[in-house]
């Protein structure tokens, strides 16, 4: 009809027509795909349930190195009928990429996997009451976050850290560990020969990224913790009195903190059989004057 009146019309006019050719040929192909269309009728027989889609998504991000097929080979063992076009469009409507491009392990994640064998060591300072800055040599063991507390000097030379790291030395022979890694950042504080003093014990020195804490995160942590947890609430006098509070909470630390890495565990495990039960008493033993609590059984 309107191709009819186009030719009844002198072209000038054709713009008294509401419409376009553009538009009658849109209407006619959504008109196209309205006819062939079957309506819905409810869950698609392929739809994954809520449980299927969430172990997918679950599958592909704990482990970043797996491919559909991989996943589906999961799923397949633990009795999870999937396909892979199936894991494919689940991952693809949760932003998730192909393996090679998912991202990989955090730093955190990257050093827990290497935890047996490893030490990382750190600096951190603090200011007395009469602002004299003190700095804190400590190691820790990420296997099990058990600190060893290495000094306490306000003049951080090159021969007083080589010093403490004999000292590490020793105390790991008394124990009979070895040590495959040492971690530490790139401060100058820590020299050549600081380095050699551990690879003679077998232990690779492995330096981080510079500027990048997090490759250094479980000693990063443990200031984090002794700096919240105490020194924030003290005054320091003297390197003394500074020694004194880090030995004591480092005691606490190893001994009596729980820890959620290690499954609120304590690094130095009780091995006390006792148990609690409703009659047995709650005794709490005040440490720093009472800035730190413990609780234990008692006798």
């Amino acid at each position: 009809m309107l191709a009819t009146l186009s030719r009844l019309l002198p072209r000038e006019r054709w713009n008294a027509f509401v419409v376009t050719p553009a538009t009658l040929l849109r209407w006619h192909r959504e008109f196209v795909a309205h006819h062939w269309t079957y309506p819905r009728t409810g869950r698609s027989h392929n739809a994954l349930g809520l449980g299927v889609v969430e172990l997918i998504v679950r599958l592909a991000r704990e482990n970043p190195r797996w491919g559909y097929l991989r996943i589906v080979g999961e799923c397949r063992k633990l009795g999870v009928t999937v396909s892979a076009t199936s894991a494919r469009n689940v991952l693809r409507r949760h932003r998730l990429k192909p393996a090679p491009h998912r991202s990989g392990p955090s730093w955190s994640e990257f050093l827990r996997a290497q935890a047996a064998g490893t030490l990382a060591c750190d600096f951190f300072h603090v200011d007395t009451v009469t602002l004299r800055r003190l700095y804190v040599l400590f190691f820790i063991d990420l296997e099990r976050r058990k600190v060893f507390l290495a000094g306490v000097t306000g003049h951080p030379i090159g021969s007083w850290v080589t010093q403490q790291a004999r000292n590490l030395a020793a105390a790991l022979s008394d124990e009979g560990r070895e040590v495959k890694y040492l971690i530490r950042d790139r401060d100058t504080k820590f020299v050549a020969p600081f380095d050699e003093v551990l690879r003679s014990i077998g232990a690779r020195v492995i330096k981080t990224p510079a500027r990048a804490p997090r490759a250094n995160a479980f000693a990063e942590r443990f200031v984090r913790t002794v700096r919240t947890e105490c020194l924030d609430w003290l005054f320091i006098r003297n390197e003394r009195h500074l020694e004194r509070v880090l030995v004591e909470f480092v005691d606490h630390y190893n001994a009596a903190r729980p820890h959620r890495g290690i499954d609120l565990e304590t690094p130095i495990p009780d091995l006390s059989p006792r148990r609690f039960n409703g009659a047995t008493r709650i005794r709490r033993l005040d440490r720093l004057g009472g800035l730190v609590h413990e609780y234990g059984l008692a006798a």
